[in-house]
Parts: structure tokens; C-alpha cells; sequence
């Protein structure tokens, strides 16, 4: 077993108790050499889980369960392996599903695969991208196409049911509605160049109404009424197991910020459990996710010194102090008064004199005592530490009856140090800092016969505010004595040089300084949240939602045609899918997102696009000239048809170092006068994108419109980058190839 073949030495051990089962050694040693087996197997399989190795530890955890069947940690280290399995073969389902822009359905699967495991941080960076991604749908993970879809919507006194069948002709969603939900009732809406979901979304705000989704393409209208969203308001339970924040905290913090009202909570198991509608879920797993993270920790390396200096001198003769004369009695007889009358002589007389001591002594002593203790210490929690020992102190108490009782205190006496450290976001650690040397001086006897201790002390006490791995030193708590004392002969021992045989000098000098270096090294401090997690929309104070892209910042939704400068000064701008008749000054229905690019003429191209072919087929790349790192933009896809199309297969290559996709939304081309449309997107991370967009209908699509929007996200500065067109293949309705020439690439300057 000590060469590490510890399998071979238990089954030894093993043998040996087997044969001798009286045998206390062999049993003590087996059972040892068992225990540090299990412990080894242990501590190397999760180290193979941590490192992905699923097959290796997956073998090393039953190992441990041969040697201990029934031991826990085992069978959970078995199940995490497992799960971990699993979620590695469905992160690559979650993967092919962020690639086809299926965010929904993916951020559900994390939530998931997140809820099993915690500590997955690919899932959890995936999600937290997914969240980030302004193009979300709020909706359910079927109708998140449906929602995206792009609508201009222009209404001026029409009723409700007009304006939702506009939006189901456009999106291909049903809409049923509750019984109390006046149809016939008249409002306003007008909104260029948004989505179906903030044109839904905005229609039942404006009501005063409400969703809710009941499957795949339909959706339920009902009065936003306390009695109407207890009928139909879904609710979800959600249990949160957490791992670091107290769960009373975390039930404090949901009630007050989410008004949230069926929460229980669990002490023992530090878990707490809530019933409320998906939003509220959804929101409540963002505070969750901030509360519940490891509190700071420190390791404070202190170091202690006390210093003591010594230098003492007593050089010179001392000669006898005293004589003492004694009269002497017989051994008969005690000494009486007679005795002395009758004469002393020197026989009858004893003397006594004091020795004399020649005294040549020199100390000369240095002391250091150290003391170097590690620390660890959490976050505004306080430390402690005792070096020394503690010493009774007798206290005695007398009443007036005469009766007297004793009781004993300890006081502690040494090094005593307290420190309390406050961990801040930029590694600085601020310690207070109490500390106190103290040593018995002496003892002084009480009339009553209690020994009582005199104490002397050293004390400091600071904050500092020290850098991650600095190191303070506090000095200068000095003690210094000097002390000469003499012991001469009356007159001849004043006398210089000769006086020096006629008396005896001592010299004591004794310094003691207590020098104290501490220095902070964090061990874990709180990872800063992201822009996205501390800060998020949450609706209105009586109905919690995520926010829709008509009401997200210019930052983060995709930028309108205006804003892309698509639209020329003398054309109206807009994408009226319905106009009523009595709404004046709109453009006129029909109007695709593409026809203000190109102009109202065929020979017109407008800014940012292409001039490719004025007297055929075309198509342009449009979007803006700069933009700043971090900023999404949207590049438009913009197609001038002079013949049908039924297929529009196109192949663009970028920068991955500079750009990264975040989303491709179907325009309006292909699906021009309702058709059905089918757009397919494959996107390579080494910077490649296929898109094949392609229709069903007898008739191909001609005019002008918008194949696909592409969102791309600014990853890296850049004086100059562009996104091109490698390849293009336009087919007909009868499938016979249609020319149509590469466009010049567009370029742009990332700031």
C-alpha cells in the first residue's frame, strides 16, 4: 500500500482478517486501508468528471461502490455522470436549434438541462447568449416564427376584430376570443416596420387585454380582469434549490420586487418553492440567479514578531553589608538577664557577616517569537486567533454574615488577534484589524490568601484597505526599560577607579517591539453580472412580461427601414399590409419593404445598395457604413425580380473574427400574395451562411422585396470589413436558371 497498489494491499488485508477474525490489528488496519481507498477513488473520479472524462469516472465510482456498496457518494457521483452524458448529447440538438434560430425552443431545453444541473456552465452560457439576443420571441417556442414576422400596420378607428384579422392573414396565426371581449370595439394602431408579436402586443396593451397561447398557431383574447386571469392566466411551480443565499432572503426579495404570493420555503433543505404565471418564473429565475452566488473569501497570510533585546552588566565586588553580634546561651540554660550582667566577653558572643561576592556577569540576548498563521475568512465575517494560554484570576466575595465564597475567571493571555475582512468588487479587501500581546509581570499575594496576577498588555487596533496579494506592515508597539543599580561602600566606594573594588554596579536594559505583516490573497470574489442580468424589462406593475421589440431600446431591436436608409426622400416609407379606407396619407397597400429601396422605377437602386443589373434581376446588400463594437446591425437582402422566382439559393462569407450572426428573419418577397414561403438558413462559425428561400405557389415571386434580414453582432474593431456574396442561383417557376450577377460586397468600419 505504500507504493500506491492500494487494491492489492486491501485484498491482502482483506485475507488476513478473513483468517484471523480475532485479529484487532488486521481488523484496524483493513478497515483503514478500506477507508483511504474509498476516499482516493472518490476524490479521482469527480476530479475525471470535472475534466469531462465521463468513461474514466464513471469506472473510478464503481470502484468505490465495490469497496462500500452503500455509499452515497458513489451512486450520486454514478447519477451526475449520467446527467452529464445526457446533456452533452443534447447540447448538440440545442446547438443545431440556436443555428436554425429556434431560440425558444432552445433557451427552454437549457432552462432544463440548468434545473438538473447547475453547475453546467455551457448551459448556462448558452442561455445566457440566448437572453442577450434582441431577436428573442417572448412568445411560445412555436409561434416564435410566427411573431417575427415582419408587418407594417396603419388603422385609425377600426375595430378590434378588423385589425386582428389583418395580423392572422399576415402571420398565419388563429385568434379566438373570450366571450367578454367586445369585438366591435374601436381603437387606433399605427406601427411602420415592426413585428406580429409588438403589433399584438401593443393592440392588447392598449385594450386592455390579454393572451394566452394554446397551441402552435393560436391564440386566446380575454379581458385583462383579476377574475379573467384566474381563469385563464397559466401558472407554473418552480422550485428553486439553492446553494449559497439564505432561502428566507431569496422569498423576501421575490415578495417585494415580483408581488409574489405562494412561496414556501424549506430551511433544512435551503429550498424554496413558488406557484405563479410564466413571466413571474421567468423573472424570478434572473434574482435567483443573482442571489444565490458563493459569498467573497480570503486567505490573510499574517505574520507576528516580537523582538526582545537584552543587554545586562553587573561588574564589581560587594562586600559584606553587615555585622551581626549575638550573645550565646548555654546548652543547660537559656540566656537570661544575669548572664549579661555578669559579662560578655568573645567567647560568649556570636558575629555574623555578610559574604563578600564578586560579582562579573554580562547577558547579551536576542528573542524572537514568531507566530505565522493562514487565515481563511468570508466576507464581513470575523476571525479569530489565540496564542498563549489562559490564566485563572481568583476572585473572593465575602457577605456580612461572614460568609465567603471564591470563583475563578480566565483570562486569556498571548496573542490574540481579530480580524473581519470586507471583499470588494475590484479585489480590494478591507480588514479591521484588533490585535493584543499580553504576558504575566506579576503576582501579587491578597490579604485573603488569592493569588492575583498583574498583566501587561499591548494593544492596536486599525482598518486597512489593502490590493489582492498586498502586504502591511504595523511596527513601532515598543517596550523599552533601562534600569542601573549599585551596591557600594560608604565614601571609599565614591572614589573613581578605586571605588570600583569597594562596590558592585548592575546595568539592565531590555527592549521588546511587536512587529505584525498581514497580507489578503482572495480566494473567490463575486463575478460582476452582465448588463443583461441586472438589468432587464419586466413589464407593468400589474402585469409582469418580458419586453417586446417595439418597446426594446433602438440598441437592440432591428433597426426599421428608415433607420437603414432605404427609404428615398419623394417615396413614402412604410409596409402596409392593411390600409382601412377611411385612413388617409398612408402608402398603398401592397407596398413591399423593398420598394423605396429600389425606387418606384426599375433603374432606380437606392443608397446602400448594389446597381447590379437595371434591366433584369438584381440583388443588393443593405446596411449602414459604421457601426461601434458591441452594436448589432441588420444587413437586408434586397431583391428587384423582373421575372418569377420560385428559388433564391444565396451563399455569403464574412469575418468571424469581426461578425457573428445572431439571427435571419424572412422578409416579404417570397411570400408575395400570401404564398407559402420556406426559408432554410445554415450558418458556419468559420464565417459562411447558406440561405435557400423558396416557394410554393404555381407563380414565382417578381418585384421588389426583402429575401431575409441577417442581424450580425460587432464583434472586433475594424478599419475596414465587408460582407460578400459568393454564390447566387435564381431558378423560375418552371425551375430554368434566371441570370442574375453577384453584387459588390458590402463594406463597413466597425468602430
Amino acid at each position: 500500500m505504500a507504493s500506491g497498489r492500494l487494491d492489492e494491499g486491501l485484498e491482502k488485508l482483506k485475507a488476513a482478517t478473513d483468517m484471523d477474525r480475532t485479529n484487532v490489528e488486521f481488523r484496524s488496519a483493513y478497515l483503514r486501508a478500506r477507508e483511504l481507498a474509498l476516499q482516493t477513488h472518490l476524490q479521482q473520479a469527480d476530479a475525471l468528471l470535472s475534466s469531462e472524462k465521463y468513461a474514466d469516472a464513471r469506472r473510478r465510482y464503481l470502484d468505490a461502490q465495490n469497496l462500500e456498496p452503500g455509499n452515497q457518494r458513489a451512486s450520486i457521483g454514478i447519477n451526475n455522470v449520467e446527467i452529464r452524458v445526457r446533456h452533452r448529447d443534447e447540447l448538440k440538438e440545442i446547438d443545431a436549434l440556436i443555428a436554425a434560430q429556434q431560440l425558444a425552443r432552445a433557451a427552454s431545453a437549457l432552462r432544463a438541462m440548468i434545473t438538473e444541473d447547475p453547475l453546467n456552465s455551457a448551459a448556462s452560457a448558452r442561455l445566457s447568449q440566448i437572453e442577450e439576443r434582441p431577436s428573442t420571441s417572448s412568445g411560445d417556442s412555436a409561434l416564435a416564427a410566427s411573431f417575427q414576422k415582419p408587418i407594417t400596420i396603419e388603422f385609425r378607428d377600426a375595430s378590434l376584430r378588423q385589425i386582428f384579422e389583418v395580423i392572422s392573414r399576415t402571420s398565419g396565426l388563429n385568434f379566438l376570443f373570450d366571450k367578454d371581449v367586445k369585438s366591435d370595439q374601436v381603437t387606433s394602431i399605427f406601427l411602420k416596420n415592426s413585428n406580429v408579436e409588438s403589433a399584438v402586443y401593443l393592440t392588447l396593451l392598449t385594450n386592455h387585454l390579454e393572451q394566452r397561447v394554446l397551441d402552435s398557431n393560436t391564440i386566446l383574447i380575454f379581458p385583462n380582469s383579476p377574475s379573467k386571469l384566474l381563469e385563464y392566466q397559466e401558472m407554473v411551480i418552480k422550485t428553486f434549490f439553492l446553494t449559497n443565499a439564505d432561502a428566507k432572503t431569496v422569498a423576501a426579495t421575490l415578495k417585494t420586487i415580483l408581488k409574489a404570493k405562494d412561496i414556501v420555503t424549506d430551511e433544512k433543505l435551503n429550498m424554496l418553492i413558488m406557484r405563479d404565471s410564466v413571466g413571474v418564473i421567468r423573472m424570478a429565475e434572473k434574482l435567483v440567479a443573482l442571489q444565490d452566488v458563493a459569498e467573497p473569501e480570503v486567505m490573510l497570510e499574517v505574520e507576528i514578531l516580537e523582538v526582545k533585546r537584552l543587554r545586562l552588566q553587573e561588574l564589581g565586588i560587594k562586600w559584606p553589608e553587615s555585622l551581626t553580634l549575638t550573645p550565646l546561651s548555654s546548652a543547660e540554660s537559656p540566656l537570661t538577664l544575669r548572664d549579661l550582667r555578669s559579662g560578655l566577653n568573645s567567647a560568649s558572643i556570636g558575629a555574623a557577616l555578610s559574604p563578600v561576592v564578586i560579582n562579573a556577569n554580562v547577558q547579551d540576548s536576542d528573542a524572537n517569537i514568531l507566530a505565522n498563521p493562514r487565515i481563511r475568512a468570508r466576507n464581513r465575517e470575523k476571525a479569530k486567533i489565540l496564542i498563549g494560554e489562559r490564566v485563572p484570576n481568583v476572585t473572593t466575595t465575602s457577605s456580612s454574615s461572614g460568609f465567603v465564597s471564591e470563583s475563578i475567571n480566565y483570562l486569556d493571555v498571548g496573542l490574540k488577534l481579530d480580524v473581519e475582512p470586507t471583499v470588494y468588487l475590484d479585489n480590494d479587501v478591507s480588514i479591521k484589524i484588533a490585535m493584543e500581546v499580553s504576558s504575566v509581570v506579576g503576582q501579587t499575594l491578597t490579604k485573603g490568601g488569592s493569588l492575583a496576577y498583574q498583566i501587561g498588555t499591548r494593544t492596536a487596533s486599525t482598518v486597512l484597505r489593502l490590493k489582492d496579494g498586498e502586504t502591511q506592515i504595523l511596527a513601532g508597539l515598543i517596550n523599552a526599560e533601562e534600569r542601573s543599580n549599585g551596591n557600594k561602600v560608604p565614601g571609599i566606594g565614591e572614589l573613581p577607579i578605586v571605588g570600583r573594588l569597594f562596590g558592585s554596579t548592575a546595568d539592565n536594559s531590555q527592549k521588546t517591539e511587536i512587529v505584525l505583516s498581514i497580507t489578503p490573497r482572495l480566494i473567490r470574489n463575486i463575478r460582476r453580472p452582465s448588463a443583461s442580468q441586472s438589468e432587464f424589462f419586466s413589464g407593468t406593475d400589474g402585469n409582469f412580461r418580458t419586453r417586446t421589440q417595439a418597446s426594446a431600446p433602438q440598441s437592440s431591436v432591428v433597426p426599421s427601414v428608415a433607420t437603414r436608409n432605404l427609404a428615398r426622400p419623394d417615396q413614402p416609407s412604410a409596409m402596409a399590409i392593411a390600409v382601412p379606407p377611411s385612413t388617409t396619407g398612408g402608402p398603398a397597400p401592397g407596398t413591399t419593404p423593398a420598394a423605396s429601396a429600389f425606387g418606384s422605377d426599375s433603374g432606380s437602386i437606392g443608397p446602400g445598395a448594389t446597381k447590379s443589373d437595371t434591366t433584369g434581376s438584381s440583388l443588393g446588400l443593405v446596411g449602414p457604413a459604421a457601426i461601434k463594437k458591441g452594436d448589432t446591425f441588420v444587413l437586408d437582402l434586397a431583391v428587384q425580380a423582373k421575372q418569377p422566382i420560385a428559388e433564391l439559393p444565396v451563399t455569403l462569407v464574412f469575418d468571424p473574427k469581426v461578425l457573428r450572426v445572431t439571427t435571419v428573419v424572412e422578409g416579404d418577397f417570397l411570400n408575395k400574395g400570401g404564398a407559402q414561403s420556406d426559408l432554410n438558413t445554415t450558418i458556419d462559425p468559420g464565417g459562411r451562411i447558406t440561405i435557400k428561400g423558396g416557394r410554393s405557389a404555381a407563380t414565382g415571386a417578381n418585384g421588389t422585396g426583402v429575401l431575409a434580414s441577417l442581424t450580425f453582432l460587432a464583434l472586433e474593431p475594424s478599419k475596414r470589413s465587408e460582407v460578400r456574396v459568393l454564390e447566387l442561383a435564381p431558378t423560375g417557376k418552371d425551375r430554368g436558371a434566371i441570370s442574375m450577377p453577384i453584387p459588390s460586397p458590402h463594406t463597413f468600419k466597425v468602430e
